[in-house]
């Protein structure tokens, strides 16, 4: 097969030291029923064997391309690999996960049955051991098959960002601006995207069957890094100075609205997964954070629930003894919980204790 110069579809596959699973990822692109797409591989400078590799894919195929950089992290790799691209839309597949052999035709079909800028279909949670095992996401329930837009569905804002179970209109993205944020050893950069992409569309379609087998059980993954804190909060700048360029006449008070929600529940999110030792040090963040949109006026408690409105008032009244009242059962019996209060605020945050509970 010749190298196609104007591709229906360019997949991008970021790829950092992930010998153990590129294979199995790569077999799943060239396997695709769709053939009219090229791969465009990124190698953010593998010290493993991942380039030895993507050398076979190389030799065997055309349609494979390699870009080689010196390690800068996702967003640069993901940067360079959008400019790099030649195809009507452009896909996203992680080197750790793989698709069903017809995720790139379905999704394809659906954007051009429905011009859309955006296709988005579901994903399986997929765990290799101890056993193969896969488990539907859920990230199209509730949403009709068809044609949608996130300025009448709100909701595709609080969805799982998942950038790699869909496709993207190339010139959608080149005429928006919609690059990812580029900090080295960062995480999470798929959240800045993933904003970006319905801040700007007015015409997604959607495809209710599972493309993708988003792995869990991969140790290095970044979800599984506690160093990586702050990227959140990378990320929600990032956010923001987006809507601040964006151009006159959009509704930026209702975007900036839902970024203050969406704030609110990825924050928790990422305090929920910390020891209790970094929770403590995020959660005077969370404070910070969430105060920085009220003074800014971004905030309308209408898009968070009363059970939400009522935690982050707590966070923001005084985020140490929400702390303490959220991790009561970190160290069990009444003795060690009144030390912990005792410890972190003295008899103030002791009596304070005892009423809550009373």
């Amino acid at each position: 097969m010749d190298r196609i110069e104007h591709p229906a579809v360019s997949l991008l596959v970021p790829i950092y030291n992930v010998e153990r699973y590129l294979a199995e990822c790569l077999d799943s692109a060239l396997g695709q029923s769709l053939r009219d797409i090229e791969i465009i591989c990124i190698n953010d400078g593998s010290t493993d064997s991942s380039r030895k590799i993507i050398e076979r894919y190389l030799q065997a195929d055309p349609r494979v391309r390699v870009i080689d950089k010196s390690n800068s992290g996702y967003g640069a790799s993901m940067n360079q690999g959008l400019d790099a691209a030649r195809g009507e839309y452009v896909g996203i597949l992680e080197s750790d996960d793989f698709f069903e052999p017809d995720a790139l035709e379905r999704l394809l079909d659906a954007a051009r049955t429905y011009d859309a800028q955006v296709a988005k279909a579901d994903f399986w949670f997929y765990w290799s051991v101890p056993q193969e095992r896969n488990e539907r996401f859920g990230w199209t329930e509730g949403m009709p098959e068809g044609l949608t837009s996130p300025k009448q569905n709100l909701d595709l804002f609080y969805r799982k960002p998942s950038i790699w179970s869909a496709l993207y209109r190339r010139s959608f993205l080149d005429g928006n601006g919609i690059r990812f944020l580029e900090t080295p050893g960062a995480a999470y950069q798929d959240a800045a995207f993933n904003f970006k992409v319905w801040a700007c569309a007015d015409r997604v379609a959607v495809v209710d069957r599972p493309v993708l087998h988003y792995r869990q059980d991969n140790e290095t993954s970044s979800v599984n890094s506690p160093g990586k804190v702050y990227c959140v909060c990378d990320e929600y700048r990032e956010m923001h100075r987006f809507v601040s360029q964006m151009p006159d006449g959009l509704d930026k008070v209702r975007l900036r609205a839902i970024l203050s929600r969406m704030r609110y529940d990825t924050y928790i999110w990422n305090y929920e997964r910390l020891s209790e030792p970094l929770q403590r040090e995020f959660v005077l963040r969370m404070a910070k954070d969430f105060r920085e949109d009220d003074i800014l006026g971004y905030t309308d408690l209408s898009y968070l629930q009363e059970d939400k409105q009522q935690r982050r008032a707590a966070i923001l009244e005084d985020p140490l003894f929400w702390h303490l009242g959220a991790t009561d059962k970190a160290a069990p019996g009444k003795l060690n919980t009144l030390r912990r209060y005792f410890q972190a605020g003295g008899l103030s945050y002791v009596a304070r204790a005892f009423m809550r509970k009373g």
